[in-house]
């Protein structure tokens, strides 16, 4: 019923959300993320955001729209364009936030848009032989 092209927008958001984690990890606070190591945990997550966000905008709306979220789809794609905009007035609370609370709801939802698509397991696989994924490997039936 949902256009299986959907899936490489998917499995590239899962795979931002991952990392953003894996980005922040072992950082208490947000000032310490922002400020450790010349900012390149930042800009990491700030790339994998602004991946999201792009990503987010090429899922087919009818797929959106079929998923019973919270999720307000225009703050997704929005962080993406505040970012690229205004790289520097980006606020950390937010951020630190945003990677900590709302990627949980992100990821939730995007595993449930799988759900409906309901690929093959030769296709789901297919994706999470590749290195990009390796992340995802929790999806694997």
């Amino acid at each position: 019923m949902y256009n299986e092209e959907n899936l490489i927008y998917i499995f590239t958001m899962l795979g931002c959300t991952e990392k953003c984690w894996i980005y922040s990890t072992g950082f208490d606070n947000p000032r310490d993320f922002i400020w450790a190591d010349a900012q390149i945990h930042l800009n990491a997550v700030i790339s994998m955001f602004i991946a999201i966000g792009e990503e987010s905008k090429k899922i087919d709306q009818s797929l959106k729209n079929d998923i019973a979220t919270k999720l307000d789809w225009s703050d997704v794609a929005g962080i993406r364009d505040k970012i690229s905009h205004d790289y520097r007035g980006v606020d950390e609370a937010i951020l630190w936030n945003t990677i900590h609370k709302e990627l949980y709801l992100l990821k939730q939802t995007l595993i449930e848009m799988i759900e409906l698509i309901n690929p093959s397991a030769e296709l789901l696989n297919e994706f999470l032989d590749s290195p990009y994924y390796q992340h995802l490997q929790y999806l694997r039936k």
